[in-house]
């Protein structure tokens, strides 16, 4: 027997309505005109006036009184700062996991940036782990895995530089590539035309993928990353980057970073 479906809760039409030009107003990044912000809401411009003198009165918006136009108020601005007082990143990337690695039939896991780098925190694997030299608390290579990669291609170098400079030289007394910055480069500059880093062999028969998920303001918070068979990895590429990049891109926007035109 089907489950009764749950009555629909009822709202204040009134506030959903005026959400709509508050969402507006995050939307525009920039004071707007009134015309411009009603058009944006969906709504006619005198309706969106008398929104508007409620919102200020509380605070969520203010009208510049020279240009006219409106913008987030300071109530609005204690709310975001609240919110994102109250986010870690690590906590709400993780709930995110296990509906990716299902998505893509792949082993996902979160890695950050600690004191001896790039660092896997969580793992969620689909079936089992696809190495057991992988686990939470590993420490990637900055060179050769592509979570390495991720965070040299978005974090500052002054971050990663000695860790770098001492990785490589350990890479060219092994025969490792690359030996050297400058074989680096390359990849990086790919990693951030393409938003993600890709590697292939760092362990024998393991393709890894991982895209960066920033913080509020721009910073790199974590990685998300993917690790599977080539076998079965290298010929689902494509649609495995398409999926880690949307979900990245969702967490990014989930900790406050705005999006890029």
């Amino acid at each position: 027997m089907s489950k009764a479906k749950r009555p629909k809760q009822q709202g204040i039409q009134s506030i959903e309505i005026g959400n709509r030009l508050l969402l507006a107003l995050t939307e525009a990044s920039h004071p707007v005109m009134l015309r411009d912000l009603a058009a944006a809401a969906r709504m006619p411009a005198s309706k969106a006036h008398r929104y508007l003198v409620s919102l200020a009165r509380s605070g969520l918006v203010e009208q510049d009184p020279d240009s006219g136009r409106y913008d987030l108020g300071p109530f609005a601005l204690g709310l975001g700062l609240a919110a994102l007082g109250r986010l870690d990143a690590v906590t709400i990337a993780s709930q995110a996991l296990r509906g990716l690695a299902e998505d893509i039939e792949q082993t996902v896991a979160l890695a950050v940036w600690a004191n001896h780098g790039a660092t896997i925190v969580r793992w969620v694997g689909v079936d089992s782990p696809v190495s057991a030299t992988l686990r939470v608390g590993s420490v990637l290579p900055l060179s050769r895995s592509a979570t390495g990669r991720a965070f040299l291609a978005f974090q500052p170098e002054g971050r990663w530089a000695a860790l770098l400079k001492k990785e490589l030289t350990d890479n060219a007394r092994h025969g490792d590539r690359p030996a050297c910055l400058a074989d680096l480069e390359p990849e990086l500059a790919a990693v951030r035309r393409h938003g993600v880093a890709h590697t292939q062999g760092f362990i024998t028969g393991i393709s890894g993928m991982a895209a960066p998920v920033f913080a509020a303001d721009g910073t790199m918070a974590l990685a998300l990353v993917t690790l599977g068979y080539s076998a079965t990895f290298e010929p689902d590429r494509g649609r495995i980057a398409q999926a880690v990049l949307q979900c990245a891109g969702r967490l990014s926007k989930r900790l406050g970073k705005h999006p890029q035109p």
